[in-house]
């Protein structure tokens, strides 16, 4: 996290090199002589060739998956073939995961940067044969015949095509199909605007990043800060991590726009134009954490509301939590943080709702706003620090720590709230979701 230039991570090395291909694949799409068949073969292949290089042996883990859950999308029938995939799909991930528990915890040794690429890999593949199964359950997308070749190369090109197979924001099937199949005059090359725009903002992000290492002094970490300097410890880590994935999104959104990939108004239409993950100055300014919540990683977002939240018949918020901890490895430091995290979703819908209403005056709205927005940010650095320090050891450090009485506050806030809501019974108007 605090160490060298973004290209120097391992996943941006590798996108940083599957930009030229990207640019490439736009480029002969927008020639007469590159059909669909050839640009999925030349997605397909580019995704394996990108995996082999990324993760060399370990790749098998990723592409038996995917083959897999083509088998099963080409011989389940509809009603039954999310539950299939769903099954599979999250066994497989889960057992991969196990395999990092012992290497971390029993072994106690560091884990190999490769194989943790494939866990990275894999987790965006759960997200795409999901969408696409449940797609298909719905009815929205049609599996006319099966076992026809072009049908398995547009599953298999979509499950590992290149520009997504090591980050991105999800493409549904659907969007992924119409892009591809656009005809070669509405192709669309990346503007040398854009890509300058694109360069600057990266560049703008890791010089934000060494500024903010230099505030974070030296050797001081959460084993060796002392009371309240453990808050400006948190903070500044946790905003170290935050500008990492605010890069990633952005480099992982370029290589996409560089192969001719973008929103789409004709989808847009449908919820499905619009799948990009980076709205950084609504993630920086909002005093509202289910805001946050929602604008974090939008898409991964959605795609857990579709799957899980909807889908809940009772303790959605909590359920679609505890599944993004299960999707992430179940690291304890995960569990801990996701849960939190559903509690302080809640919490905030609460007083927001109670408290919110209460103050008219300007001056009172401008504070109310200071504060919140102050609390919000220190609420998400400690989630953000479980998540990502994962271990059961620097939870204990991050729990023992003054950075536990912000949680702590919105805890005590949402007891004695839904207390009161008990009390009073049922409202006229239910509390904004």
């Amino acid at each position: 996290m605090d160490g060298p230039p973004l290209f120097s991570d391992p996943v941006s090395s590798h996108q940083g090199a599957a930009l030229p291909f990207a640019l490439l694949f736009n480029v002969l799409c927008a020639t007469d002589s590159f059909s669909v068949t050839a640009r999925h073969i030349f997605l397909l292949l580019g995704g394996c060739l990108l995996a082999w290089m990324a993760m060399a042996q370990y790749a098998v883990l990723l592409f038996i998956p995917a083959f897999c859950a083509v088998a099963l999308l080409q011989s389940v029938s509809p009603e039954k073939v999310h539950c299939w995939v769903f099954s599979f799909q999250m066994m497989w991930q889960t057992i991969c995961h196990l395999g990092l528990h012992y290497t971390e915890y029993y072994l106690q040794e560091p884990p190999c940067t490769r194989f943790c690429i494939t866990l990275s890999s894999l987790m965006l593949l759960t997200q795409r044969v999901t969408c696409l199964s449940l797609d298909i359950s719905e009815g929205r997308v049609v599996v006319k015949e099966a076992w026809r070749g072009r049908c398995v190369l547009a599953f298999c090109s979509y499950f590992l095509f290149f520009p997504a197979l090591l980050g991105g924001p999800l493409c549904s099937f659907k969007m992924f199909q119409a892009q591809v199949g656009r005809p070669e005059s509405q192709w669309r090359l990346l503007s040398l605007g854009l890509a300058t725009r694109r360069a600057l903002l990266l560049l703008g992000l890791q010089l934000l990043k060494t500024l903010v290492r230099a505030m974070l002094m030296a050797g001081t970490t959460l084993a060796n800060c002392h009371q309240v300097g453990c808050v400006y410890v948190a903070w500044t880590t946790a905003m170290l991590f935050k500008l990492t994935y605010y890069s990633h999104w952005i480099l992982d959104e370029s290589v996409l726009w560089a192969a001719g990939f973008g929103p789409d108004s004709r989808l847009a239409l449908h919820g499905e134009g619009d799948f990009w993950d980076a709205d950084i100055w609504t993630l920086e300014t909002t005093h509202r954490l289910a805001l946050f919540t929602r604008t974090w990683n939008r898409s991964t977002t959605r795609w857990l509301r579709r799957l899980v939240f909807e889908r809940a018949k009772a303790w959605p918020l909590l359920q679609t939590f505890a599944f993004s901890a299960w999707w992430h490895g179940l690291h304890p430091g995960q569990v801990f943080g996701f849960l939190c995290w559903a509690l302080m979703v809640e919490a905030d819908y609460l007083i927001h709702g109670c408290v919110g209403a209460l103050i008219t005056s300007w001056p009172g709205r401008l504070l109310y706003r200071a504060v919140t927005w102050a609390h919000t940010q220190l609420i998400i650095a400690y989630i953000l620090l479980a998540v990502e320090l994962r271990s059961v050891s620097a939870l204990r450090l991050l729990g023992a720590s003054y950075n536990s009485l912000f949680p702590l506050v919105y805890c005590v806030i949402l007891i004695l709230l839904a207390r009161r809501k008990k009390r009073v019974g049922a409202s006229p108007a239910p509390f904004p979701r």
